[in-house]
């Protein structure tokens, strides 16, 4: 996992990417990027990471996403992609060794349904604490999120594997695991109750090589995440 700080508006652009590795503009804490760095080291994929202010953004990474967002990849061909989903895709099919996308048709397309599906939850985790901290009552939001886990809990059930995509980590759960990973840090964990699938789908998920490499240790996460919830997030938070 890279250790190097953010760069900032005023930071000298990096130079060209070395011909036998690819580069990934991030975050340490965005869980979008997240995504990509789960990807990159479960297949093993040469990279460097190059981490971004999100609040002062350099001039020079506008030119390379217009957006401005996290995670962009880069090649040593000047190629650019961006968008969590799409950096993923591309880089399964980039680097061909170690799947993780099904490779039939329907396989592929049921990976993004659960994805489109996946879509509707990831709001909760914003909008829960955010209310919370602004002292409303979040119980129904909260309600609304422990049925849509238990949904989650119940495809897995039918599925009868350990894993969104069968017995063995495939795209759709590293594309999720993100938010399961910061739980904690929500104060959300408890939503999980009565999810005994889903909770023994996270416990596995822990014992994941790459998710093992791209994690924060919770004190780490919470000390961000607290900063961020105060307005001034630190984004280089334990280096």
């Amino acid at each position: 996992m890279s250790t190097e700080k953010c760069f900032a508006k005023g930071s000298a652009e990096p130079g060209p990417v070395p011909k036998d590795q690819i580069r990934l503009y991030s975050m340490r804490f965005c869980p979008f990027a997240h995504r990509a760095r789960l990807v990159l080291s479960a297949k093993g994929i040469k990279h460097v990471i190059v981490n971004i202010n999100l609040r002062d953004k350099p001039d020079w990474y506008f030119e390379k996403n217009p957006l401005g967002f996290v995670p962009t990849l880069e090649t040593p061909a000047g190629e650019v992609i961006y968008e969590s989903p799409i950096t993923c895709e591309y880089l399964d099919e980039a680097y061909p060794e170690k799947k993780l996308l099904p490779l039939t048709p329907f396989g592929k397309a049921q990976q993004k349904m659960m994805m489109e599906n996946f879509s509707k939850v990831m709001p909760y985790f914003y909008k829960i604490p955010t209310g919370r901290k602004k002292g409303e009552d979040v119980s129904e939001l909260e309600a609304e999120l422990v049925e849509k886990f238990a949904k989650l809990d119940e495809d897995l059930a039918k599925k009868k594997t350990k894993f969104f995509g069968g017995d063995s980590i495939t795209m759709i759960d590293y594309m999720m695991w993100p938010w399961f990973e910061r739980l904690e840090i929500f104060e959300l964990k408890h939503c999980l109750d009565g999810t005994p699938k889903l909770k023994q789908w996270s416990e596995c998920m822990m014992e994941d090589p790459a998710v093992k490499a791209t994690t924060h240790s919770m004190d780490t996460y919470k000390a961000y995440y607290n900063s961020y919830m105060d307005g001034k997030p630190n984004f280089d938070q334990g280096l």
